[in-house]
């Protein structure tokens, strides 16, 4: 696990499904004005460098959030997820300009995507258990009173901290599945999760690999979900020699949104048209509700 570094990978195909998710999952919670707890239990750096050292030597966001940053067609969730991305970008405070876009420099992980969406005072969870990461959680939230970074298993910490206070909360998990135990720990922390608190958003992210237990997560996962579920899968690029390589992603919502659907509905033919690398490119999205 702390081999993995997600600055190599920041801003690629599957961060542009993942955050187009966490989004509009965010969006719609944070609109019902009711108090919400936000935990990451996989919380990265927080905010990577595009123009460093690590995102250089793959470049992978030049296919992902590169390939959207500049158009002018986006669907109007996609363009919200961009323009947030390009918030990201600015110097704090600075507004937006219009007809201006900036250099695409830098690109938010996940908790910064919560905080720039969430109500001040939100409370926010984050586990990290690499070290360099732990650091640069700390050091940008350290201000934030609301935001606690816990050097910490995340499937465990998760559990601790269960049933959450207040009674509304998003969780992600997005383990880099670099681990084959990994699979096995999301199911069983989330049903264990879920039994103790099955009103919670709970939400996914596996990759596309050549591997039985990515194949099945999905599969495995609708068992839990006592109230509805939403899976959209993303495969962009074609498999390489022995079929290895990362094909695209996916995404799981146990409770989600009812208008996850549509918005989905609209952005996937859009995503696969502009992401797909090869004539394979395809896209899944179905659902169960309530």
């Amino acid at each position: 696990m702390l081999a993995y570094r997600h600055a190599f990978h920041a801003g690629n195909h599957a961060d542009v499904l993942k955050h187009l998710v966490l989004i509009q999952v965010l969006r719609y919670l944070a609109a019902k004005g009711k108090p919400l707890r936000y935990v990451d239990t996989h919380a990265g750096a927080g905010g990577y460098k595009l123009k460093g050292g690590q995102a250089q030597q793959t470049v992978e966001y030049r296919s992902g959030i590169g390939a959207l940053w500049s158009r002018a067609d986006l669907p109007a969730a996609l363009a919200d997820y961009v323009a947030l991305v390009q918030t990201f970008n600015r110097p704090e405070g600075e507004a937006a300009v219009t007809g201006q876009t900036p250099p695409l420099a830098l690109y938010p992980g996940s908790p910064s995507v919560a905080r720039m969406l969430l109500p001040a005072g939100t409370p926010m969870r984050l586990f990290e258990t690499h070290p360099a990461d732990v650091r640069t959680l700390q050091a940008h939230f350290g201000g934030d009173r609301a935001v606690q970074v816990l050097p910490t298993d995340g499937y465990a910490g998760l559990l601790a901290n269960w049933p959450p206070t207040p009674r509304r909360a998003v969780v992600l998990m997005d383990p880099s599945y670099e681990l084959p135990r990994d699979y096995g720990a999301v199911v069983a922390t989330l049903r264990e999760a879920v039994a103790r608190f099955a009103q919670g958003v709970y939400i996914v992210w596996y990759p596309q690999v050549a591997k039985v237990e990515a194949r099945e997560l999905a599969r495995r996962l609708t068992a839990l979900a006592p109230a509805g579920w939403l899976h959209a899968r993303l495969s962009v690029a074609p498999p390489q020699e022995g079929g290895f390589g990362l094909l695209g992603s996916g995404v799981f919502v146990l409770n989600p949104p009812y208008t996850l659907h549509a918005t989905l509905a609209e952005c996937l033919p859009y995503l696969k048209a502009q992401l797909g690398q090869h004539a394979g490119a395809d896209f899944l999205l179905e659902h169960k509700a309530d």
